[in-house]
């Protein structure tokens, strides 16, 4: 199978072929691909002296820790990039960058997953609320935002600073046929709530984390609380996602994210970091299966609780993780 790996991506909605084979193998095959052309990762894999004939399954797979993405180039074959999207890079952090080959594969990834988790696209206006990130060049979460926006038409837009079109867009079209989803990262929601308090009820919020330094530290519930009582939205979101990787898991309203086969959370262990497990309490590895071009097992710095069906619950950040820009908060 290991000769389909590259050969499969290349196919239109990528996702579904994937997903009609067993996942299983699919991870085992990706291993061993990504071990023979991906420089870094093999180094990494050779350096914790795991020998690749012996990853025979899911938890044998070693993790590349998400700090690599920081100080070294992480690609599977050399390749000129496309695209490169950088971290946001909070004041004094050093940033993460992803090169991507083809940006079909993370098109395809974004749009796999949130209209799994919520329906065609198509049946949604995004109103953006990202600055910071609209004022970098290299965020992709503004690339993925802009293309909801326009694969949903007018009136999705994004709003810098602009309130005040913002709250006069919430307003017209609280009888639309489409489902509003007010999309932004954290520290901006709250200040447009604490502004401009109103009545949301037709509006979906959806949070992907953040606050830059622009606000003390929030826990989830803090923030989804302070958001019900100053905008009484419909449903209150939140979405999973990094630089590092380029697919995402969402909550459905509550304090669950929802991963699959193709975005799958696993749990390491704090004492054993090669020790993963695929339920439990621990910190957070993720296969993302949409970094084919870069690294598809990520270990990253998120402290998590893993339940049966992909589920998974933040609990908080490695004491000894560096703040970053997405994700930062705690449940």
């Amino acid at each position: 199978m290991l000769d389909i790996i590259p050969e499969i991506y290349k196919k239109k909605n990528w996702p579904e072929h994937i997903n009609a084979l067993n996942a299983d193998d699919i991870y085992i095959n990706v291993f061993h691909y990504q071990y023979k052309y991906n420089e870094i990762y093999k180094k990494y894999v050779d350096a914790i002296h795991i020998k690749p004939e012996n990853v025979k399954n899911i938890k044998d797979i070693p993790f590349l820790p998400i700090l690599f993405f920081k100080t070294h180039k992480v690609t599977t074959h050399n390749f000129e990039a496309k695209i490169t999207f950088g971290s946001s890079g909070t004041t004094g952090m050093e940033r993460s960058f992803h090169y991507l080959r083809d940006d079909t594969i993370y098109k395809e990834s974004f749009t796999y997953h949130f209209e799994k988790s919520f329906g065609s696209i198509d049946n949604y206006i995004f109103l953006c609320l990202l600055p910071s990130y609209l004022e970098r060049q290299d965020s992709s979460l503004v690339y993925m935002a802009q293309n909801f926006i326009e694969k949903s038409g007018n009136p999705s837009q994004f709003y810098l600073y602009d309130w005040e079109a913002l709250k006069t867009t919430l307003i017209k079209y609280k009888n639309s046929k489409k489902q509003i989803i007010l999309l932004g990262v954290t520290f901006a929601l709250l200040d447009f709530a604490e502004a401009n308090p109103m009545d949301l009820e037709h509006v979906w919020i959806m949070e992907t984390g953040g606050m830059k330094g622009r606000r003390e530290h929030w826990n989830r519930q803090k923030v989804h609380n302070f958001l019900q009582d100053k905008l009484h939205p419909g449903k209150i979101l939140s979405e999973y996602g990094m630089t590092e990787l380029l697919g995402q898991a969402y909550t459905q309203g509550e304090d669950i994210f929802y991963g699959n086969s193709l975005f799958k959370p696993m749990v390491r262990d704090l004492y054993d970091p090669l020790n993963s497990e695929e339920r439990g309490k621990g910190a957070l590895n993720i296969i993302d299966l949409a970094n084919i071009h870069s690294c598809c097992f990520i270990a990253t710095e998120d402290l998590v609780e893993v339940a049966e069906g992909n589920k998974f619950k933040i609990l908080g950040r490695m004491d000894h993780s560096a703040l970053r820009g997405c994700s930062l908060m705690t449940v």
